[in-house]
């Protein structure tokens, strides 16, 4: 119960300060800006890591405040060693939000942090455990370099996978979760104090981070004062919890499940670099996050991939610890998955039409959604059946109807198709009522007319070359694909909106007066 109240008080306390900050980083201007590699199209202020480090500040005083129980052992000699260096970490990081000073500067800054974790909070990788069978590999004096290597790569993996709205909060609260699993069946008790008021930090934070109904888009960023600081944090408790007298928690092996999916992305994205001939450094648009988003997947929904592919390592890497698998299987285990991993992610031309199909099979919602098709049907059904449609969607959104007909006479005489264009402009909210209203107009007039009811999806040269588009003589376009076969605009309903809708693509169809 004492837990469950400071988790309480945490995440207050973390959404309040937030709240607080975004405030004045408006009225001062230290915002994130959209461009360059950045997916969000709108000025943001990157204050998430205010919530976490003022969690970390009160975290102790707020558990001593609550009752003896939770704050039992809490004399951590550490502790003031963490504040500190994770105060500097802070610093140094939101001094790269506000005048991007580079990242040699912060390697630097990093690195003191991790030398004043092993000097001052006496925090050292000593052991990486049985990473081989029978033998115990003992650090000796590359303790000392290992433990700063290793810190400035959690920190840095934080950053990196920081990327879109929810995704490095989501991932580190999973992380945080499972840690403070096992600490709670190891018994860390005073570790255990601060991963909970950790949880209860960043979810104070993912309340305005995370896209949901009501909460389109990030009301604030993590920032690379949050996700460093976030990283930092995650190096210490990691380290600490499979070291020294600490040791039984877990093992370091566990520590590797615990932080897959930040560690896999990081790792596999910067040797792809090198690969390239780039500096690992060097920021680009082939994280994992990218692919899936170039593949079409909601940000909500990549967000929850991501933080299930953490749950599902994390509860490996916990199972093996409980079960008492060798460590050195689970070793290989994780080598095996990260060479996986590392091949999927330096061939993305193959890696983003697979996730595209994926998509496409399941029917889940994508951003290049553009409205519901419907076809094919004869000419004569076509005012029965733009009625029946417009009827299904009800005034739920503006929309653009239009009836198009085929070059070419069918067979059977079915040539002719309706499209309804949608003005999605990437609100992923609309995109779930689109599908679910595709699906209605499938079980009603798809089976009783006997027409074929799909998601009308936009078309690019990155995501489908099929389809081209033409202009017309007169006005208006045709649209056709590689077979050859064109279409022509015959007829136009519209709710709300103009005569003339464009997508992102740069795809302009223009259409005759309604009733035509």
């Amino acid at each position: 119960m004492e837990f469950a109240v400071l988790f309480g008080a945490c995440l207050l306390i973390s959404a309040a300060v937030i709240a607080v900050a975004a405030a004045l980083a408006r009225q001062l201007g230290i915002v994130d800006r959209p461009g360059g590699h950045k997916l969000h199209v709108a000025v943001t202020p990157f204050v998430g890591g205010f919530g976490v480090f003022a969690v970390l500040v009160c975290a102790m005083p707020v558990a001593r405040f609550l009752s003896g129980g939770v704050a039992g052992g809490l004399d951590v000699p550490a502790i003031h060693g963490i504040l500190l260096a994770a105060g500097l970490v802070f610093v140094t990081g939101l001094a790269d939000d506000v005048w991007l000073i580079g990242f040699k500067p912060r390697l630097v800054v990093h690195a003191l942090a991790a030398l004043w974790m092993v000097y001052v909070g006496d925090v050292q990788l000593r052991s990486l455990g049985e990473l081989f069978p029978d033998v115990d590999v003992d650090l000796g004096v590359w303790g000392l370099p290992l433990t700063v290597f290793a810190t400035i790569g959690l920190i840095n993996a934080m950053n990196m996978i920081d990327g879109i709205d929810g995704l490095a909060g989501s991932v580190g609260l999973v992380s945080l979760a499972l840690l403070g699993l096992v600490t709670g069946l190891g018994g860390g008790g005073p570790y255990l104090v601060l991963i909970v008021a950790l949880i209860g930090g960043l979810a104070g934070f993912l309340f305005f981070n995370l896209r949901y109904p009501g909460n389109p888009r990030a009301r604030v960023f993590l920032g690379d004062n949050g996700s460093m600081l976030i990283g930092f944090l995650l190096a210490w408790l990691f380290i600490a919890l499979s070291q020294g007298e600490e040791r039984a928690v877990m093992t370091p092996v566990t520590a590797l499940w615990l932080f897959a999916v930040p560690l896999l992305d990081t790792v596999a994205v910067m040797l792809r670099r090198l690969w390239m001939g780039r500096s690992p450094f060097r920021a680009d648009r082939h994280h994992l996050h990218h692919l899936f988003a170039r593949a079409g997947f909601r940000v909500c929904d990549i967000v929850a991939f991501a933080a299930f592919m953490q749950l599902v390592f994390g509860f490996v890497g916990i199972a093996g610890l409980l079960l008492g698998v060798p460590e050195s299987v689970m070793f290989g285990l994780f080598l095996g998955v990260f060479a996986a991993y590392t091949l999927v992610i330096l061939r993305p031309w193959r890696l983003v039409p697979w996730l595209r199909r994926v998509n496409r099979r399941f029917g889940w919602p994508s951003v290049q959604v553009r409205g519901i098709f419907v076809g094919y049907l004869r000419k004569d059904h076509c005012p029965e059946l733009v009625r029946a449609i417009a009827a299904g969607l009800g005034n739920r959104y503006d929309y653009q109807l239009s009836v198009y007909e085929l070059d070419r006479s069918a067979s059977d005489g079915r040539n002719a198709y309706c499209v309804v264009h949608i003005r999605a402009e990437g609100d992923e909210q609309l995109i779930g009522r689109i599908r679910r209203d595709a699906q209605r107009l499938k079980e009603g007039i798809g089976r009783r007319h006997g027409v074929d009811v799909r998601l009308y999806m936009g078309r690019n040269k990155e995501n489908d070359s099929r389809r081209v588009y033409a202009p017309i003589a007169g006005g208006g376009s045709r649209i056709g694909d590689r077979r050859g076969l064109r279409a022509s605009p015959i007829y136009c309903i519209e709710r709300g909106g103009c005569a003339v809708f464009s997508d992102r693509q740069g795809f302009e169809l223009s259409v005759p007066p309604a009733g035509r």
